[in-house]
């Protein structure tokens, strides 16, 4: 009985850690939301490089599975979106991240990007910039 209880304690301990670790990191499945609509849009898997910096992904178009990014330019021009890597090189800064790019497919810009994790990291807040203008999402992570 008290191996049991041992076990489970165990359990339990292992389990707050996975979460505690969970909660500082941004890498990880999220789904977007439109800032506009407040519907799902897509689902972005974003890993952490070995340098520490944050890149993410399309994996999952909502709405429109089969869109393209007609108003991008360079190599991403008429490229699927799903697939498509939209965020990139975010440098830890802090309880932050910072410096990085985040591209728009329905419009092709890209922008200067943050991010930061809000509600005990089940959200991420990622923001685009322009000079002092910014716009934001609020992206829910996905188990």
């Amino acid at each position: 009985m008290i191996r049991i209880a041992k076990a489970a304690c165990v359990a339990a301990v292992f389990g707050l850690a996975s979460q505690m670790a969970l909660a500082g990191s941004a890498a990880g499945l999220w789904k977007t939301i439109d800032d506009e609509t407040h519907q799902a849009k897509a689902l972005v898997q974003i890993n952490e490089g070995p340098n520490g910096e944050l890149n993410g992904k399309v994996i999952k178009l909502y709405q429109h599975p089969d869109a393209v990014c007609d108003k991008c330019d360079g190599a991403n021009k008429d490229k699927p979106v799903n697939g498509m890597q939209i965020l990139w090189g975010l440098k830890k800064d802090g309880e932050e991240w910072s410096d990085g790019k985040i591209l728009d497919p329905k419009s092709g810009k890209i922008y200067t990007s943050g991010a930061k994790l809000i509600e005990d990291g089940k959200k991420l807040r990622v923001r685009g910039y322009i000079g002092p203008f910014f716009r934001s999402q609020v992206w829910e992570r996905q188990q």
